[in-house]
């Protein structure tokens, strides 16, 4: 399987550089910079959260886990909670569980950009599937997912 193909629409009609790269099966975000020889701080994990019952995703480094008080904050919302694996299903139809690419504006949804990897000068992320992954400028990235960047990532333990 490659990069979705709703996921390789949405980069086309955005007109940005990006390049596509298989990589060995991985499922977790530290397995994929490793496989796909990224540092762990330009890898973008994507946690899938709901706030006030929308769904957004947080976008941190391989290596960061999401603090949903931070997030909350940042968000304006009242509550944040982690989506579940069924609810994956339904919110990206055309990805393989857990491989959902941090592109908001494809999904509706809003973006929200850990500030310690807004400072990094490209990213790779998951397309769709876990055997895939894109690699892009942060510029490009902001200019078509328009995140809202903020401290709310930690190192995970």
């Amino acid at each position: 399987m490659s990069v979705t193909v709703s996921v390789q629409e949405f980069l086309r009609r955005s007109n940005v550089a990006y390049s596509v790269f298989p990589h060995p099966a991985a499922y977790t975000a530290a397995e994929e910079a490793s496989v796909t020889h990224t540092s762990g701080w330009r890898w973008a994990k994507s946690v899938v959260c709901f706030a006030d019952g929308d769904p957004v995703q947080a976008v941190v480094p391989a290596h960061y886990v999401v603090n949903l008080d931070r997030l909350a904050m940042i968000a304006r919302a009242h509550s944040v909670r982690l989506a579940h694996e069924h609810e994956l299903q339904w919110l990206y139809p055309d990805c393989e569980a857990g491989a959902m690419p941090p592109l908001g504006p494809l999904y509706h949804q809003r973006i929200y950009l850990d500030s310690s990897l807004a400072l990094e000068p490209t990213i790779a992320f998951n397309g769709g599937t876990h055997k895939d992954a894109i690699r892009m400028r942060m510029d490009d990235f902001i200019a078509i997912a328009h995140p809202i960047c903020g401290r709310f990532g930690e190192p995970g333990v």
